[in-house]
């Protein structure tokens, strides 16, 4: 199969990537150095939940230009520090205009750093917890093709996470939602056969401590 065929594009410097991030150099960025490589920090798993969620009808690259204003807004994702925010702190991030402005969301992320103190009480860490919601290896492809990823929206363990942090009190937490977060993360190496880096984040998989 070509390469084109498979989901492949080449880049100026030759290299193959997954075709998705040939819409701009900032996805080159992130494709080539976060995406699908495993995180196991907890400030940085709760960003990206976070900001998936404020990505829900938008698109990523929407809020990956907005990043750095949202670790502003929301104290670089502490989420011992926005877990104290208050009404007054709501109203001043409706009024900020780098981050995406939308009061559900807001206070999903104030009510989530709440819920994310929870199960660090309970699990030790967020690192813990999520990476406990894992897929096996033997249920993933063997062949991971353009065709067969545009399928894989959703899977049972981001259906299982969805349901467990709702229970929990999170919301924007949607089966879809935790996938991408999953494939963001590591969790899940999503990463075309033939893409440069699928063996890259293979390795950083293999070598995490999933215990940390």
């Amino acid at each position: 199969m070509r390469a084109e065929e498979n989901g492949l594009i080449a880049g100026k410097d030759g290299v193959f990537r997954c075709r998705w991030c040939a819409a701009s150099g900032e996805y080159v960025v992130y494709h080539d150095h976060e995406w699908g490589f495993p995180v196991g920090e907890d400030r940085r798993l709760f960003e990206k939940i976070c900001l998936e969620g404020f990505q829900a009808g938008l698109s990523w690259l929407t809020i990956l230009r907005k990043r750095d204003a949202f670790r502003s807004a929301f104290a670089d994702f502490d989420f011992a520090r926005v877990a104290r925010f208050g009404t007054r702190d709501v109203e001043r991030l409706l009024g900020n205009a780098g981050i995406v402005r939308h009061r559900g969301k807001i206070e999903s992320t104030i009510n989530n750093a709440r819920r994310a103190l929870d199960l660090v009480e309970e699990f030790g860490s967020l690192a813990a917890y999520f990476w406990s919601f894992e897929p096996d290896g033997g249920t993933r492809p063997d062949r991971l093709t353009w065709a067969r990823l545009k399928t894989m929206t959703r899977s049972p363990e981001s259906d299982a996470l969805s349901g467990d942090l709702k229970r929990r009190g999170w919301s924007f937490v949607g089966p879809t939602t935790l996938y991408a977060f999953m494939q963001a993360m590591g969790l899940v190496n999503d990463h075309l056969d033939g893409c440069a880096f699928r063996d890259r984040a293979a390795a950083a998989r293999a070598a995490l401590d999933r215990l940390s």
